[in-house]
């Protein structure tokens, strides 16, 4: 073999190592330490050896026998790696499963998207919101907006919803805009079609009987502290 031939084998590359792994570790809470292991334990697997021992692991790394059994044994504990157990022929073998690795990383990702999306989403609600009031938003303002999207789980469709209505009502204050969601939640209202019929009804009892938003507010309790210049 060359030195060409030794070349390209070597970055043809033998053993696959997800890129996402290698971006998303550190902050899966991984070493490199660990990391390397968890590879080593991968390259073994897809060699056909899917128990190798702490010795044989050690031996393609700069740690001792004794350094590697406490990183598989921390790996272990910590649901990185998993034990399982394979019967052939009436007989029971052990392998690593790398399967609780990659559902660690497939959550944190889900988790990391679900964060970024709704930081995307707060901060269309921010300009959606300043466009309604006119001026920039208070620092409670903001808060709210964000105990409403990340605390309370309100969907930001709906959080449009209850602005648009407040509107209409001419009473365009967060106090106001947060009871209204706090009615449409307990009436089991999840999607803006649902709000708009809820609205339309409610707007039609309300010439009947003359009675407002506020009919609620001995079940309305706020968790958010609001001010005095927030009032209707």
């Amino acid at each position: 073999m060359n030195i060409e031939q030794f070349v390209f084998l070597q970055e043809s590359g033998n053993v696959s190592i997800p890129g996402i792994l290698l971006n998303y570790y550190s902050r899966l809470g991984i070493t490199e330490e660990e990391l390397m292991v968890l590879i080593q334990v991968k390259k073994f697997k897809e060699n056909g050896n899917h128990f190798p021992t702490p010795t044989e692991l050690s031996e393609y790394m700069s740690i001792t026998t004794s350094t590697c059994t406490s990183v598989l044994r921390s790996l272990l504990q910590r649901g990185f790696l998993h034990i399982e157990e394979l019967e052939q022929n009436a007989i029971l073998y052990e392998m690593y499963s790398l399967k609780p690795l990659w559902e660690k990383l497939y959550s944190f990702l889900m988790q990391d998207e679900k964060k970024t999306k709704n930081l995307e989403e707060e901060q269309s609600l921010y300009t959606v919101f300043e466009n309604e009031f006119g001026r920039p938003l208070s620092p409670f303002e903001c808060e709210t907006l964000t105990i409403w999207i990340d605390q309370e789980d309100y969907d930001p469709v709906i959080i449009k919803a209850a602005l648009r209505e407040s509107v209409m009502s001419g009473k365009l204050n967060f106090r106001y805009i947060d009871r209204i969601l706090f009615e449409w939640r307990k009436n089991g209202i999840r999607t803006i079609e649902q709000a708009r019929n809820y609205s339309k009804k409610f707007r039609q009892q309300q010439k009947g009987n003359g009675s407002s938003q506020e009919q609620s507010e001995t079940d309305y309790q706020r968790k958010v502290p609001f001010y005095n210049w927030l009032e209707s």
